[in-house]
């Protein structure tokens, strides 16, 4: 029994000809995001830096050598506008965190590569994320995760 339980119990006392159920499912899914990103952001903090910066820096990372692709790619692939990644983009440029390079045959087009500094971020801050991941969903079985990935996918749109 939890808050949400008493609310879900207030509202069918107010309104029984209603289904609230979906307040049930929808309120602790924000409390969970919010719980998850409260603890993922102390640990960026404790390295100096903030969820967006992992994110553009950890996406570079994950495309695997040569580390670089445009900021459009990378809009797209860390699910951001285009305007904040180019926010983004200056700060991380300006920290020595990545490069901007003219895209090869295309001298307006730009490629965002990043810098052994960068790099040197993501090594440092990734095993602390996934142990802080880790002890977050540490109260699931293995099967519990896997079934909650899946049915969590199916409230995400595809891309």
């Amino acid at each position: 029994m939890d808050h949400l339980d008493h609310v879900l119990r207030q509202w069918q006392a107010e309104r029984p000809d209603l289904d609230t159920s979906p307040m049930g499912v929808i309120g602790r899914l924000s409390r969970a995001s919010a719980a998850v990103d409260a603890r993922l952001a102390a640990t960026f903090t404790a390295h100096g830096i903030d969820a967006a910066t992992f994110d553009v820096l950890a996406t570079l990372v994950r495309q695997g050598p040569p580390y670089r692709m445009s900021p459009a790619e990378l809009a797209a692939d860390a699910m951001i506008t285009s305007s904040a990644v180019a926010q983004r983009l200056n700060r991380l440029e300006r920290g020595g965190w990545i490069r901007r390079q003219p895209r090869p045959g295309d001298g307006r087009g730009k490629l965002v590569e990043i810098t052994s500094a960068g790099r040197a971020v993501v090594d440092q801050v990734l095993p602390d994320h996934l142990a802080t991941e880790e002890s977050i969903l540490e109260p699931l079985s293995a099967g519990e995760r896997h079934q909650l990935a899946q049915l969590l996918a199916h409230l995400t749109p595809s891309t």
